[in-house]
């Protein structure tokens, strides 16, 4: 699943990967909207208090806001590892929206528009 949450987090506009201590980071324009750290096998993820809420009612086993200060600012952990997919995809999107400019988190379509 390390795979795939690095490849769809990095999938996002202007996303960079950086180490981050001990962690790699992914971030849009410089600003971190989630961490994996190897030892633990746990990603941490920038939510809205609401998407923190929401998220760790799927199973607070799995997905849950970290145990101090930076928790109650909606950083979450999650095991990637035991979480689907989509669940993935969902966390990630909730994270780089909370943190990316506006203008990042709906891109124009590449298309263009059609003719009348």
């Amino acid at each position: 699943m390390l795979t795939f949450f690095r490849n769809t987090a990095l999938s996002y506009p202007e996303t960079t990967e950086e180490p981050h201590f001990k962690n790699t980071s992914f971030r849009v324009r410089k600003k971190i909207f989630a961490t994996y750290n190897f030892d633990t096998q746990l990603a941490c993820l920038k939510l809205s208090e609401k998407d923190q809420d929401l998220f760790s009612v799927f199973d607070r086993s799995l997905i849950f806001p970290v145990p101090n200060k930076w928790g109650k600012q909606g950083w979450t952990l999650a095991k990637i590892e035991a979480l689907d997919e989509e669940i993935i995809r969902d966390l990630l999107h909730a994270a780089f929206c909370q943190v990316a400019p506006e203008k990042l988190k709906n891109p124009p379509p590449s298309s263009t528009p059609p003719k009348p």
